[in-house]
């Protein structure tokens, strides 16, 4: 689908308003605020395991995507942005994390140095879905990858950092389900039963072939008379060899040791072609249809079909969009979550110079701090500090200065103390 040739809008008449295109998220004030404070929540438990930045492209050679994702899956066959760029290349807009990462990893040699390569990234990805609460079409993500080594307590750290981002967030209504998907010995020997009894079933031309390219994609088929069908479907857990099964075990015994309790989900496949082995999906009780807040997996063979070392690697994307609505569905931030500390009214020019050099102090101290502008009269600049927010309030006038002493009003309560100048750092 090309991004220039969207049946959705017409040409603008002159003088239109131009708005956003349908379907994307976008955050304006007040509640960027908590947009900001979920992806930087999300992010801080993987600096906190070694996990450094890399920043990617939002486009990349089609190529990347038919190959890395799988032509299989819905991504690339519907939702994918695709366009010829001025040189008649084919280059989509990424609509996941993984596969930008692998191609970076191979092409830079982090292969080649210490392993796993732990990264971390955020940012947009796009995809031509339906527009629908929590489904967008520009939507965000936080993503890591652990490249190189095929551990169970890998698995598990990258999930305990999931884990770790919603609590960080305050998120509670949620649970964590996991499976595997077994390895290449794994997946034939199921493959032989499932493509016997996907045969019959009556399926129509369109799915027919997807199941073709990957039979287990009808487990993610979410028309009730397939998922009606498929209830009786050979389940890949059961066909697990001896190795495969020892590393899930082994995963769920280090979950049992990280206190991170889970749900077992074996019709679990996700949406992505690459995955193998350890699997999982954090899901929110509160988001309805779109309940799926992150989730990853491990990816045996993705390196080697890029071009890379066949090395093994593990990761999540986790949704920045999709966690900020479970967050205001739980209750636990809202708009006035997060405010100024205080707000500084100043009157006259020597208050002014003298709130800007309070405000630089508290800044550096790691407070935020507002000064009323625009020399407004007191009674409107109260109403201001109203509609800011702010925890609390002073006022700045000759008598202030003179005294170094200030009323503070928190705008809660009402309740004022007065304060020395020098003291407000430990008074707010």
């Amino acid at each position: 689908q090309s991004i220039f040739n969207c049946p959705e809008r017409s040409p603008l008449m002159a003088g239109q308003k131009i708005q956003a295109p349908k379907g994307v998220s976008e955050y304006v004030p007040p509640r960027s605020a908590a947009f900001e404070f979920v992806r930087e929540s999300l992010i801080e438990p993987a600096r906190k395991a070694g996990y450094q930045l890399i920043e990617l492209p939002v486009f990349e050679d089609t190529e990347l995507f038919t190959r890395g994702v799988g032509e299989s899956t819905d991504v690339v066959s519907k939702e994918m942005y695709t366009f010829q760029d001025r040189g008649d290349r084919s280059i989509t807009l990424r609509p996941e994390g993984t596969a930008g990462v692998m191609r970076a990893v191979i092409e830079h040699g982090l292969d080649r140095g210490q392993l796993p390569a732990k990264l971390w990234y955020s940012g947009q990805f796009f995809r031509a879905e339906r527009p629908q609460a929590g489904r967008y079409r520009q939507f965000y993500q936080v993503g890591i990858e652990a490249i190189g080594l095929d551990d169970a307590a890998i698995d598990a750290e990258v999930i305990a950092i999931a884990d770790a981002g919603f609590k960080a967030i305050g998120l509670s209504k949620y649970r964590l389900e996991i499976t595997s998907l077994g390895d290449a010995d794994s997946r034939a020997a199921h493959r032989v039963d499932l493509v016997k009894f996907i045969a019959g079933m009556k399926l129509d031309e369109a799915t027919t072939a997807r199941a073709a390219l990957n039979p287990l994609r009808l487990f993610d088929d979410k028309r009730p008379e397939i998922k009606d069908a498929m209830a009786k479907a050979p389940l890949l857990v059961d066909y697990l060899s001896e190795s495969s099964r020892a590393h899930f075990e082994q995963v769920k015994k280090y979950l049992d040791v990280l206190g991170i309790s889970y749900v077992l989900n074996p019709r679990m496949v996700r949406g992505l072609d690459y995955y193998t082995g350890t699997t999982f999906e954090f899901v929110h009780e509160l988001l309805g249809a779109q309940s799926g807040i992150g989730g990853g997996g491990r990816y045996d063979g993705l390196m080697a079909e890029l071009g890379g070392q066949s090395l093994s690697g593990i990761g999540f994307g986790l949704g920045v969009d999709r966690a900020l609505l479970a967050a205001e569905a739980e209750g636990v931030i809202n708009e006035n979550s997060f405010v100024s500390d205080l707000f500084i009214i100043p009157l006259g020019d020597a208050a002014k110079e003298m709130a800007m050099k309070i405000a630089s102090q508290l800044r550096g101290a790691g407070k935020s701090i507002e000064i009323a502008f625009g020399d407004r009269a007191l009674k409107g600049a109260m109403k201001g500090a109203d509609k800011s927010g702010a925890r609390y309030v002073i006022v700045l006038g000759e008598s202030e200065i003179s005294s170094a002493t200030v009323e503070l009003k928190e705008m809660k309560t009402g309740a004022t103390s007065s304060v020395k100048i020098d003291s407000l750092i430990s008074a707010i």
